[in-house]
């Protein structure tokens, strides 16, 4: 069984997208829920940043650490919906070097029938090199629902992505909440 499989050494990044914490004026609480959820499960936290919503920021971030190969995984929060700041998907898209629009739909579909604004959320995903990046909403609620989406199978992508599998079992698994 690989590490990933296993629970253990995965490696993330998170990217909080706000202005009003870039400057210090807003605590980084949505980063701290992903922070609390990858402690919890025994990944290994990399890097972590605050960012002003500027695409220029975002892209440079997101491509660092990807290119870097310190991370296997960056969770972004913030930056997700329809102001005009709010530009965390078109630089994500700008990026990726494949998408994984079924991510992104499972993000929204898990929070959508409680929530109905979660269906405004613009958020990505996909791939750059061996790492994956996934927009996840700015509101720690909206994270926290995220987060038990990918539970389902984050170990699975990074494996993939990794080498370390390159096949998926026939063996599939409805979480208790889809059944």
């Amino acid at each position: 069984m690989t590490e990933a499989a296993r629970g253990g050494n995965i490696r993330i990044g998170i990217l909080t997208i706000s202005d009003l914490g870039a400057v210090g004026q807003r605590a980084d609480t949505s980063g701290d829920a992903i922070a609390d959820w990858a402690n919890e499960r025994g990944y290994e936290i990399m890097v972590r940043s605050v960012v002003s919503d500027e695409t220029d920021r975002i892209a440079g971030k997101l491509v660092r650490w990807s290119d870097s190969g310190e991370v296997d995984v960056v969770l972004t929060t913030g930056g997700t919906g329809l102001t005009e700041r709010d530009v965390t998907p078109e630089a994500t898209a700008a990026i990726l070097e494949r998408e994984a629009q079924g991510i992104a739909e499972a993000l929204r579909a898990a929070s959508g029938p409680s929530f109905p604004r979660a269906w405004l959320s613009r958020g990505r995903a996909g791939t750059r090199g061996k790492t994956l990046i996934i927009n996840l909403p700015g509101s720690p609620n909206g994270v926290k629902e995220g987060l038990a989406v990918l539970d389902a199978f984050l170990d699975h992508a990074v494996d993939l992505l990794s080498g370390a599998r390159t096949t998926h079992d026939a063996r599939r698994t409805i979480p208790a909440s889809h059944a």
